[in-house]
Order: C-alpha cells, then sequence, then structure tokens
C-alpha cells in the first residue's frame, strides 16, 4: 500500500496494467463482516462530483488572502492572490472575484478550506486524482474500484434502467489518458458497476440510442450475438467468470437503458432554451462543443465552457431520473485548464467563466425541484497551488516550474506551483450544514492548513456517510479485505452535517 517518492508516469502505467490484469482474475468481491459494519442513516440519495482537474489555487478561488495586483518588476512572492476578494451570502466568507454566482448561493452549502492532499513523493496529477477518486494511492496490487463504482456497487441502482455510475466530460484521447483510465472504472468490482463515460454533453443523446446506420431490429441481432460469443469465450478469454458474468450484466443494463423512457434525460434538446441558456450563456440551438479547435484561443474557452455548462446541466436531468453517482470535469489535459504552469492569472479568468453560473444554477434547480436536500454536490480538486512552494513547507519536493527574480511577463502573473498543504471543497445538500465554514488557513505564505485539517480518508468518510455507508465496508477480495477507505480508517467529519 506504501507510495514510491519518485513514481514515474511509466511506473505507474506498469502497475496499473498489472492491477487491471488482477481485476480480471478476481472472483466474486464478497462483502467482508457485514455483521460488524456499523448502520448508516442516509442523507443522500445521489452524489455529483464537479471535478476540477488539474489543480485548483485555493487562494484564487474559494480562500482568497491578500490580493496584490500585477507590477511590471515586481517579486514574484510579493502576490499571495491575483483577484481582490468578493462577499458571499454568508457573513464572514469570501470568495475570489468572479465567482459572483456562486458567491450568492453559499448560503445553500459548506466550504472546507483545509482539504489537504496526500504526500505521495513527485506530484504526478493522474496519481494524485486516482488517489482522491478511490482512496488508495498507486500502486496497488488490485485494481482499486472508482468512488462511483463502490457507491454503484454498495447501494444499487436508484432506477434500475438508469447506469448509477455516469461520468461526464473526460476524453480518454489526451495527455495521462491511460494513467486516468486506470482509476475511472470498477476495478475489481466488476463491468456492471464501472462509469457510463459520455465525454461530450450535447452528443449524449447518442450513447443512448442504436448507430444512425442501424436498425433496431439489426441492432437487436448484433446485441445478441455479441453476448452469445462472450457466453461461449473460453475460460479466462474475458477474466474470471465473475468478471465474464458482471460483462454481461453490464450488456444488459445498457440493452434496458436504450429502451426506456429515462434514456430522454440524456437529450439535452428537450430542454427549454431559456434553461439551457441559465448554465450556457448564449447559447444557440444546435451549437456543438467539440473542443477540436484552437486549445489556448478564446474558441477553445467558449467551448469549454458550453461542455461544462451543459455537463451540469445534464447531471441536474440525470439526477431527477435517479443515477447514483455523476462526475462533472472541466476536464484534465496536461498545462490546459486548471493546469496552469503558466498564465495561471488570465487562465484562472476563463475557468471562472466556465463553472461560476452552471454550478450556481445546479445548486438552484435541484433546490426547486425539491432534489437538493437528498443530492450532495461536491466540489474539489486533486490539489492547490502557490506562487512559490512546490508540495509542502515542511516537505518540499523538486520545483516543476521555474519562477524568475522578478516578474517582467503577466505569464507568470498566478500559481503555478503545486501545493498539497492547504485546499477548499465545496459541498451543497445532502445534509451538509448551510452557510457553514469549516478550517482554516494561513494568511500570510505559506497559506498553509492551521486548524481541522481534512485529509482523503476522511473527506471519502464523509461523502460515505452521506449515502449511508461505513468507512468500515470492505470487499473481500483475494482472501484479503479492501476496504472503502484506507485500511478502515476514515472518520466522517460530523462538524461538516446537519
Amino acid at each position: 500500500m506504501s507510495s514510491h517518492s519518485n513514481w514515474s508516469r511509466r511506473g505507474f502505467l506498469k502497475t496499473a496494467s498489472a492491477a487491471t490484469l488482477s481485476a480480471l482474475a478476481a472472483g466474486f468481491p464478497r462483502i467482508a463482516s457485514a455483521n460488524e459494519i456499523e448502520k448508516i442513516k442516509a442523507t443522500a440519495d445521489t452524489v455529483i462530483v464537479l471535478w476540477m482537474g488539474g489543480g485548483m489555487a485555493h487562494t484564487e478561488t474559494f480562500d482568497p488572502k491578500r490580493y496584490t495586483a500585477f507590477e511590471k518588476g515586481m517579486a514574484p512572492d510579493a502576490f499571495l492572490s491575483t483577484f481582490p476578494s468578493i462577499p458571499t451570502a454568508v457573513d464572514g466568507i469570501r470568495f475570489s472575484e468572479g465567482l459572483e454566482k456562486m458567491a450568492a448561493v453559499m448560503d445553500r452549502g459548506t466550504l472546507i478550506r483545509s482539504y489537504t492532499a496526500g504526500d505521495l513523493g513527485f506530484i504526478l496529477h493522474s496519481r494524485h486524482q486516482y488517489h482522491w477518486h478511490t482512496g488508495y494511492a498507486p500502486p496497488q496490487t488490485v485494481a482499486a474500484p472508482h468512488l462511483g463504482a463502490v457507491m454503484s456497487r454498495t447501494l444499487g441502482p436508484l432506477n434500475p434502467a438508469v447506469p448509477a455510475f455516469i461520468n461526464i466530460g473526460q476524453r480518454f484521447d489526451n495527455g495521462e489518458a491511460e494513467e486516468l483510465k486506470a482509476f475511472t472504472t470498477a476495478g475489481f468490482l466488476g463491468s456492471e458497476y464501472g462509469p457510463f463515460n459520455i465525454p461530450f454533453p450535447d452528443q449524449a443523446a447518442d450513447t443512448v440510442r442504436p448507430p444512425g446506420d442501424m436498425t433496431p431490429g439489426r441492432f437487436e441481432d448484433r446485441n445478441k450475438f455479441y453476448k452469445k460469443l462472450l457466453a461461449a469465450s473460453p475460460v479466462g478469454e474475458h477474466g474470471s467468470d465473475y468478471q465474464k458474468e458482471s460483462l454481461l450484466r453490464s450488456l444488459d443494463n445498457a440493452h434496458r437503458l436504450l429502451s426506456s423512457p429515462a434514456a430522454k434525460a440524456f437529450d439535452l434538446a428537450l430542454e427549454p432554451l431559456e434553461s439551457i441558456r441559465k448554465y450556457v450563456p448564449g447559447y444557440q440551438p444546435g451549437q456543438k462543443f467539440d473542443a477540436k479547435r484552437d486549445r489556448m484561443g478564446a474558441k477553445y474557452e467558449d467551448e469549454m465552457v458550453g461542455r461544462f455548462g451543459l455537463g451540469c446541466l445534464l447531471a441536474r436531468r440525470l439526477a431527477e431520473v435517479g443515477a447514483r453517482y455523476i462526475e462533472v470535469t472541466t476536464e484534465y489535459i496536461p498545462f490546459l485548464n486548471w493546469d496552469t504552469h503558466e498564465n495561471g492569472h488570465s487562465r484562472l479568468v476563463a475557468m471562472k467563466k466556465q463553472i461560476d453560473a452552471p454550478i450556481a444554477q445546479l445548486v438552484l434547480d435541484l433546490e426547486a425541484r425539491g432534489l437538493l436536500n437528498r443530492t450532495l454536490i461536491v466540489l474539489a480538486s486533486e490539489f492547490s497551488r502557490d506562487a512559490m512552494i512546490e508540495g509542502k513547507p515542511d516537505k518540499l519536493i523538486k520545483n516543476q516550474v521555474e519562477v524568475p527574480d522578478k516578474v517582467e511577463d503577466p505569464k507568470h502573473y498566478g500559481m503555478h506551483r503545486h501545493f498539497t498543504d492547504a485546499g477548499c471543497v465545496l459541498l451543497y445538500g445532502g445534509g451538509v450544514k448551510k452557510g457553514h465554514l469549516h478550517g482554516l488557513t494561513a494568511d500570510e505564505r505559506p497559506c498553509k492548513t492551521i486548524k481541522d485539517r481534512v485529509v482523503i480518508e476522511d473527506l471519502h468518510a464523509s461523502i460515505y456517510r452521506a449515502v449511508g455507508i461505513s468507512p468500515k465496508l470492505a470487499y473481500e477480495i483475494e482472501k484479503r479485505p479492501f476496504y472503502t477507505t484506507r485500511d478502515g480508517e476514515g472518520k466522517p467529519v460530523m462538524e461538516l452535517f446537519a
């Protein structure tokens, strides 16, 4: 279970591949010691994770510090925040400029300012994302299941026709794609509990209907033929008998969705135009957001605003029809979006534009429909950023970004280095307190956690508690228990709950 201090992408992939093979060979994952697991009353039925992939700087978003405007020739340690702060709907809680709509709904949620990322050695985004999404640091001897897969397996679907675990907005043909695939999986739990991936939310309707050139009858025949081939395949070709049966059940689940009325939830064309424009201002009917144009220019930024906004709208529609776990990402692409190795300030102007209106509207829409109380929204990122410090003040690691002695160019004005000693997590609904602040960070650099630290085990324990899952729940695999939180040690942060 230990991590290596200098873990490379190659090592990550090698171990992930071995774990995948181990998952294929795994038998039925039984719940271990069920009689010893505490019974927890759920406060939420659905979880929506809004993933800020790439490292969202806490001092530039939900934990603003002293603001210093850009001046040519300024010292790089002169600024703590590159945006002034703004008030929120809660006295005493301020956000960073550019998050005005989210600030207006802060009275519906809880803000954690003391999330601390794990010490995993040399910082690699995909490793920390693996850690956040599974609760375990790679390498692992088994394929660790994603948070959404654990909920899917343990709780089952709210609606049998709707995939319990839906992943929106992340493509797997960009940099570090294989590393992302390593944790976006059900692992040893089996294919039927894995994610239903929708890279482009405006094309979601296409994922729940047969290919356009295929008649329903031909599609049905092909589905039956494929299942027959799979069932007749030699032992071991598609993993253990359990894994093969799980794959067959996943096919049945997908086929059930195609013919279900719930499939309409995937079709954003059925949403009123005025509603879409609350998530994507200026949206035009038929507008496509495929993010294949100029990746660094205004067109790219507009497309990403549209993709994430439509993803949040799709999440609302899927929550309405009974999805269990939904993740919407701003999409992790190395050196883009939140991965601000340069142009930190200007890039965050664009990132705030991407998330502010859609997230606030998601909260308001779920509240208006009477769903917010039973839906836990979690906004998070793998770690934070700082202009000067790489890692933690007491555990510095090799700098991955060079900082000039004087900031002569605006591209160096912002947060470029990976900072793991503080970070923000924003929670709405699902039984958490309203207008609540948890944790405290230092007002001067290093802006580290100084009160009520929250680590991944305890954050996961809190999320699991909301849906009624014990942090000590374990699945037996390879004749040993694999816990929902590392070694079953996670403790829910009870101060977060109403």
